[in-house]
């Protein structure tokens, strides 16, 4: 599995050798339940292989472009790193799964082109957040939205104090004490010193900065909020040494190792929802402040082309809405079609995408919270 970036975005709305096959299921995490996730899989594909021989292929070809998923429901370690929703993508030339903090409805699709349009609410900042969870013996990385949580693997990030500084002297140096009356969270505190102590400081600034390095390879297209959980001695210190333009004043705080990443996910909603509404709200009112300057637009023959040309700072597009048409690139022109026909996309997710691309804002809102009449509406950067 591969993180969901903005590079592997773009590499799934590249043109691929079609068919191109995607794949959405709901998953179960934990208990009797999550046996039924090798089974659907195992059902969608053998869907998908119904829908390739009514596209004409032979039984080789389907066996062999669906041969990477089919060597999913077996493998154990795959399952065991589930989270809420799993969304697989496939045609001659690539192979690419992604296990997701969301809950997807039941979908396959077979067409020239990859559908991602269900992957849209992880795109927006407006309910996307990670939460690093820091100790001297772990780390962790954990992605939310308004509904789930899911741990992210860290390969390039160290594990522990230890790890990363190689150095077997620091318990010798410095004695933590835990749980300790005067500390009801576990949090650990230098003997003999009212604060942290120049030496440990050092070794912690020196770990905290391998964290940053590793996180800012994973995150450095992102800008959703980060916010820390751990004890509070440790949060000046890492943000001393932070690169990521998002991380949060306000922490978790208290000793992270042993707490569920769902009783995370609740701290982390309370700093991170209000900040969600006020960016939607703050966004809406600019777009109505904007109205008239001609830098607003409801017309969709009119955002697609400018979120293509990076002009588009702010997207609303209406939840569970479809537009169908055409977008020509060379041109530049947008074609509505009344109902979807072979050659029609869904002009929403394509201008989504290519906001998100562009580094614009993307807010996906129910039609009754539009900002203007219509299922998409943009604020232009000129």
């Amino acid at each position: 599995m591969v993180a969901l970036s903005r590079d592997e975005l773009k590499t799934l709305m590249e043109k691929h050798q079609g068919p191109c096959i995607s794949i959405y299921m709901p998953c179960f995490r934990t208990g009797a339940e999550s046996q039924q996730n090798q089974i659907r899989l195992k059902n969608l594909l053998r869907t998908a292989e119904e829908k390739l021989l009514a596209q004409g292929l032979r039984p080789q070809e389907i066996k062999t472009l669906l041969e990477p998923a089919h060597a999913l429901p077996g493998n154990v370690l795959f399952w065991r790193k589930q989270s809420d929703g799993l969304a697989l993508f496939l045609s001659a030339d690539l192979f690419r799964s992604f296990c997701l903090p969301e809950t997807f409805e039941e979908l396959i699709t077979v067409a020239d082109n990859f559908h991602i349009k269900p992957l849209l609410p992880l795109l927006g900042n407006d309910k996307h957040f990670y939460i690093l969870a820091l100790s001297q013996n772990e780390i962790r990385l954990l992605e939310g939205t308004g509904r789930n949580i899911q741990e992210i693997e860290l390969e390039s990030v160290p594990k522990s104090l230890d790890e990363a500084l190689q150095f077997d002297e620091f318990d010798k140096q410095v004695r933590f004490r835990t749980g300790s009356p005067s500390s009801p969270t576990g949090m650990a505190m230098v003997s003999g010193h009212g604060g942290v102590a120049d030496d440990v400081k050092d070794n912690l600034l020196k770990y905290f900065r391998l964290v940053d390095r590793g996180l800012h390879d994973l995150l450095r297209d992102e800008r959703a909020p980060l916010i820390l959980a751990g004890v509070e001695y440790l949060f000046p210190i890492y943000r001393e040494v932070s690169t990521y333009p998002e991380l949060r004043e306000e922490g978790i705080p208290g000793n992270p190792q042993g707490i569920s990443s769902e009783n995370l996910h609740r701290s982390a909603l309370k700093i991170v929802t209000p900040c969600f509404q006020k960016a939607e709200n703050d966004a809406i009112a600019q777009y109505r402040q904007s109205s008239g300057t001609g830098l607003t637009s409801a017309d969709s023959g009119e955002i697609v082309p400018a979120a293509a040309h990076g002009r588009v700072g702010i997207l609303f597009v209406a939840s569970g809405r479809r537009q169908w048409g055409t977008f020509d690139e060379e041109n530049g022109t947008v074609e509505i079609h009344a109902k979807r026909g072979d050659a029609s996309k869904d002009l929403l997710e394509v201008a989504a995408i290519q906001t998100f691309l562009n580094g614009g804002t993307l807010f996906t809102l129910p039609a009754e919270k539009m900002p203007d009449a219509g299922d998409m509406a943009a604020v232009f950067r000129y």
